[in-house]
Protein backbone atom coordinates (compact mmCIF):
# COMPACT_ATOMS: atom_id res chain seq x y z
CA UNK A 1 0.00 0.00 0.00
CA UNK A 2 1.28 3.27 -0.91
CA UNK A 3 1.09 6.42 1.47
CA UNK A 4 1.88 9.62 1.02
CA UNK A 5 3.97 11.78 3.10
CA UNK A 6 3.79 15.74 3.26
CA UNK A 7 5.92 17.77 1.32
CA UNK A 8 6.55 19.58 5.13
CA UNK A 9 8.41 16.23 6.29
CA UNK A 10 11.84 16.13 5.17
CA UNK A 11 12.43 12.77 4.00
CA UNK A 12 13.96 10.08 6.52
CA UNK A 13 14.62 6.39 5.63
CA UNK A 14 12.62 5.75 8.84
CA UNK A 15 9.53 6.68 7.32
CA UNK A 16 9.67 4.23 5.22
CA UNK A 17 8.42 0.30 5.22
CA UNK A 18 10.72 -2.42 5.88
CA UNK A 19 10.36 -4.93 2.94
CA UNK A 20 11.80 -8.52 3.80
CA UNK A 21 12.93 -11.06 1.60
CA UNK A 22 13.01 -14.44 1.46
CA UNK A 23 16.57 -15.56 -0.28
CA UNK A 24 17.25 -16.90 -3.40
CA UNK A 25 18.45 -20.32 -2.89
CA UNK A 26 16.75 -20.92 0.40
CA UNK A 27 14.59 -24.37 -0.46
CA UNK A 28 10.79 -24.33 -1.01
CA UNK A 29 8.23 -25.53 1.42
CA UNK A 30 5.40 -27.64 0.02
CA UNK A 31 2.95 -29.99 0.90
CA UNK A 32 3.19 -33.72 0.17
CA UNK A 33 1.33 -37.14 0.12
CA UNK A 34 4.10 -40.16 0.63
CA UNK A 35 3.91 -41.67 -2.33
CA UNK A 36 5.10 -45.47 -0.47
CA UNK A 37 5.02 -46.73 2.60
CA UNK A 38 8.22 -46.54 4.73
CA UNK A 39 10.19 -47.38 8.16
CA UNK A 40 12.04 -44.80 10.02
CA UNK A 41 15.38 -46.23 10.62
CA UNK A 42 15.53 -44.12 14.03
CA UNK A 43 12.87 -45.22 16.19
CA UNK A 44 11.23 -48.14 13.90
CA UNK A 45 7.78 -46.24 13.27
CA UNK A 46 6.08 -47.50 10.09
CA UNK A 47 4.75 -44.57 8.11
CA UNK A 48 2.36 -45.70 5.45
CA UNK A 49 1.42 -44.45 1.90
CA UNK A 50 -0.22 -41.29 1.21
CA UNK A 51 0.64 -40.03 4.65
CA UNK A 52 0.47 -35.86 3.74
CA UNK A 53 3.87 -33.81 5.54
CA UNK A 54 5.15 -30.31 5.22
CA UNK A 55 8.40 -30.78 3.80
CA UNK A 56 11.30 -28.65 1.90
CA UNK A 57 11.90 -29.16 -1.90
CA UNK A 58 14.96 -28.97 -3.39
CA UNK A 59 16.57 -29.59 -6.99
CA UNK A 60 18.91 -32.07 -7.32
CA UNK A 61 21.69 -30.27 -8.88
CA UNK A 62 23.56 -31.86 -12.03
CA UNK A 63 20.60 -34.73 -12.35
CA UNK A 64 18.40 -34.67 -14.89
CA UNK A 65 16.53 -37.00 -16.94
CA UNK A 66 15.39 -35.94 -20.65
CA UNK A 67 15.84 -32.24 -19.69
CA UNK A 68 13.25 -33.54 -16.22
CA UNK A 69 14.83 -31.67 -13.04
CA UNK A 70 15.24 -34.22 -10.24
CA UNK A 71 13.94 -33.42 -6.64
CA UNK A 72 14.73 -33.92 -3.19
CA UNK A 73 12.39 -33.55 -0.50
CA UNK A 74 12.91 -33.37 3.47
CA UNK A 75 10.28 -34.06 5.93
CA UNK A 76 9.87 -35.68 9.87
CA UNK A 77 9.35 -38.94 11.36
CA UNK A 78 5.66 -38.39 12.81
CA UNK A 79 7.20 -40.23 16.07
CA UNK A 80 10.68 -38.92 16.68
CA UNK A 81 10.95 -36.14 14.52
CA UNK A 82 14.12 -37.30 12.64
CA UNK A 83 15.13 -35.88 9.12
CA UNK A 84 13.95 -38.15 6.57
CA UNK A 85 14.83 -37.58 2.78
CA UNK A 86 13.31 -39.17 -0.56
CA UNK A 87 14.51 -38.30 -4.02
CA UNK A 88 12.30 -38.40 -7.24
CA UNK A 89 12.76 -40.68 -10.30
CA UNK A 90 11.82 -38.82 -13.71
CA UNK A 91 12.29 -42.31 -15.70
CA UNK A 92 9.88 -43.98 -13.11
CA UNK A 93 6.88 -43.04 -11.37
CA UNK A 94 8.23 -43.48 -8.17
CA UNK A 95 10.80 -42.04 -5.71
CA UNK A 96 14.17 -43.52 -3.59
CA UNK A 97 14.03 -43.16 0.07
CA UNK A 98 17.86 -41.80 0.23
CA UNK A 99 18.29 -41.13 4.02
CA UNK A 100 16.83 -42.00 7.68
CA UNK A 101 14.28 -44.94 6.35
CA UNK A 102 13.93 -47.84 4.35
CA UNK A 103 11.35 -48.68 2.02
CA UNK A 104 8.69 -51.04 3.07
CA UNK A 105 7.59 -54.03 0.54
CA UNK A 106 4.62 -52.83 -1.33
CA UNK A 107 2.14 -55.59 -2.51
CA UNK A 108 0.63 -53.25 -4.71
CA UNK A 109 3.76 -52.47 -6.52
CA UNK A 110 3.14 -51.31 -10.67
CA UNK A 111 3.29 -54.33 -12.63
CA UNK A 112 6.01 -52.55 -15.39
CA UNK A 113 8.21 -52.45 -12.36
CA UNK A 114 7.86 -56.03 -11.60
CA UNK A 115 8.91 -57.21 -14.86
CA UNK A 116 11.56 -54.63 -15.57
CA UNK A 117 12.92 -56.30 -12.01
CA UNK A 118 12.28 -59.86 -12.95
CA UNK A 119 14.27 -59.48 -16.30
CA UNK A 120 16.82 -57.53 -15.01
CA UNK A 121 17.96 -60.42 -12.92
CA UNK A 122 17.07 -62.94 -15.69
CA UNK A 123 19.74 -60.65 -17.53
CA UNK A 124 22.13 -60.67 -14.75
CA UNK A 125 22.16 -64.25 -14.05
CA UNK A 126 22.85 -65.32 -17.86
CA UNK A 127 25.95 -62.72 -17.72
CA UNK A 128 27.08 -64.42 -14.75
CA UNK A 129 26.71 -68.19 -16.11
CA UNK A 130 28.37 -68.60 -19.41
CA UNK A 131 27.06 -72.20 -19.94
CA UNK A 132 23.53 -71.06 -19.38
CA UNK A 133 23.59 -69.44 -23.07
CA UNK A 134 24.86 -72.60 -24.78
CA UNK A 135 22.42 -74.75 -22.78
CA UNK A 136 19.24 -73.17 -24.18
CA UNK A 137 20.12 -72.93 -27.62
Amino acid sequence: MKEMYPPELHFESSYLPRVRRRPMKQPAKVRIMLPMSIRCNTCGNHISRGTTFNSRKEEVVGETYLGNQRFRFYFQCTECSAELAIKTQPQAPDCVVESGATRVQDSALPSFLVVEDEKRREADDEMGDVMKPLQNS
